[in-house]
């Protein structure tokens, strides 16, 4: 496709608006003091995609991108136009690949996630470097695919410079981290989040960039860049195959095998197991609520904006193959001790699930 030539007006104000922020982003991604980098980085990558889409949308379509009220008026908030959110643009576009949009969706749900909490998120950052990197990436490809060369901002970035050792106070902070219930909260969804994704998009580059950084001691010439990045789909098969070699050597790769399911319960089990342990006799309505109110497994009526794999794995999970919940021994273990210590009256949990409030499962257990 021609690259459009854009003169004044709102497409190339949208446009020049997307690549601040993302130049945003990795400036205080990349400043090793800045506070709440991660989230920030996140955001400002979150607004520059978003406007990316807009300036493509004003260019091809006009001003559509807005919602409508039924009678055909635009939607308003606080006297502005409701423009397509993120997500509402990925499907209207249309014409991402899966792994792209994979990364996107991981973004825009942790972005969700972690714009309210009060923790230092840097940690969560070592974590998710290669989404990160991919979510950069991504967005100058699109950008160029949309607007031409011209707006490439390659040569705008730099490759993050990591310290080798981190000092010690700063490794007695990450520890508290680690002990913090918000920041395994994090790491958590995106242990789930990884684990539910087919392995060719998880091993995509446009998911997650995976860098190995090796130090280059041979043939080294005084002109050579200091960091060069290779492009695996233009390596010959016997490169490839070195790699492939060099990369067990770095890391070695652990693959368990197990059968399906195995320990899991269906809830007719888990109750029938809880009445036998417990002499209480538990209904399909009352195991609802109290997985609703400890937030062990998602219910559409109850958080209607949760992720179907927005489990407690301690005591749940979801079975992606038949689209149910399974349960773990611990579940049954938890009923039974709730029920015994008479911690929470049936009455009290009914009107926390009628008022839609939660509970703090650890609290109980």
């Amino acid at each position: 496709m021609k690259a459009p030539i854009l003169r004044k007006g709102k497409t190339k104000s949208l446009l020049e608006s997307s690549i601040d922020c993302a130049l945003l982003a990795v400036e205080i991604y990349n400043k090793p003091r800045a506070p709440f980098r991660v989230e920030t980085f996140v955001t400002h990558m979150i607004m520059a995609w978003t406007r990316l889409f807009q300036a493509h949308f004003n260019f091809t379509i006009g001003e559509t991108y807005f919602y409508k009220e039924k009678n055909g008026r635009y939607k308003l908030v606080d006297g502005e136009k409701k423009a397509w959110e993120l997500k509402a643009c990925i499907s209207e576009y249309g014409k991402l690949s899966q792994p792209v949009k994979t990364n996107l969706d991981f973004f825009i749900k942790l972005r969700n996630k972690i714009e309210h909490r009060t923790i230092d998120k840097d940690e969560i950052g070592l974590s998710i470097f290669g989404e990160c990197q991919s979510l950069l990436y991504n967005y100058e490809n699109e950008l160029i695919k949309l607007f031409g060369e011209d707006y490439a901002i390659n040569e705008s970035l730099a490759y993050s410079l990591q310290f080798s050792k981190i000092r010690t106070t700063q490794q007695k902070e990450a520890s508290k981290q680690l002990l913090s219930n918000e920041y395994r909260d994090l790491m958590e969804f995106i242990k789930k989040y990884r684990e539910h994704l087919r392995d060719d998009i998880f091993q995509s580059q446009e998911y997650s960039i995976k860098l190995i950084q090796i130090p280059k001691i041979a043939n080294t010439s005084k002109n050579d860049l200091a960091v060069e990045f290779v492009n695996w789909n233009v390596l010959s098969e016997e490169d490839k195959e070195k790699y492939e070699k060099l990369n067990a050597i770095v890391k070695d790769k652990v693959i368990k095998r197990e059968a399906i399911n195995i320990g899991k319960l269906k809830p007719n089990l888990v109750l029938e197991s809880v009445k036998n342990i417990s002499g209480t006799k538990l209904s399909h309505n009352d195991h609802k609520q109290l997985l609703c109110i400890f937030k062990v497994r998602p219910y559409p009526d109850f958080s209607p904006d949760a992720d179907v794999f927005d489990t407690n794995t301690k005591y749940c999970h979801y079975d992606e193959a038949h689209k149910d919940y399974l349960y773990q021994d611990e579940w049954i273990n938890f009923l039974v001790k709730l029920i015994q210590e008479k911690s929470l009256a049936k009455e009290l949990w009914k009107q926390h699930f009628k008022s839609r409030i939660t509970l703090n499962i650890c609290d109980y257990e």
